[in-house]
């Protein structure tokens, strides 16, 4: 009994490890329909670099790359969960009320990168500071 519980344990893990991240390029068309939007409406005339499907054991996500180096990520139904641009995020994106925060507290910095997680945002702003914001666009925290 203790040699099938073992076996079954070690068949696990291998496939485990085997299924972990499982990285392959897909053409732009191959994303998600939101994604494709999401690209069309806000990054019009930038050229992908790549784009990829993630996939991990129960989770699957796509990243795409600009050849100007700016990338994006999105999560499996093509909502964003990332944006990164070295000469600014798109305003739309961004909440109004985080803007509003940015524009009033650093109003000589732009936000060059924010992530979106569960219950809060994550800004990264030209000056290097970092700002967490919760799910009523409070602040958290803030790192430089």
């Amino acid at each position: 009994m203790k040699k099938l519980v073992f076996l079954l344990v070690c068949v696990f893990t291998v496939s485990t490890v085997a299924m972990a991240d499982n990285e392959k390029p897909i053409q732009v068309g191959q994303l998600p329909t939101k994604a494709q939007t999401f690209i069309t409406t806000y990054f019009k005339g930038h050229k992908v670099a790549l784009a990829k499907q993630d996939s991990d054991l129960f989770s699957k996500s796509y990243d795409v790359i600009f050849t100007n180096g700016e990338k994006i990520e999105f999560d499996k139904s093509g909502d964003w969960t990332e944006v990164k641009c070295k000469s600014g995020v798109p305003t739309q994106i961004v909440p109004s009320a985080i803007r509003t925060y940015v524009k009033n507290n650093y109003p000589d910095a732009s936000i060059i990168q924010i992530e979106r997680k569960r219950n809060e945002y994550e800004v990264k702003l030209s000056n290097r500071w970092e700002i967490t914001f919760d799910s009523q666009m409070r602040v958290i925290d803030i790192d430089d």
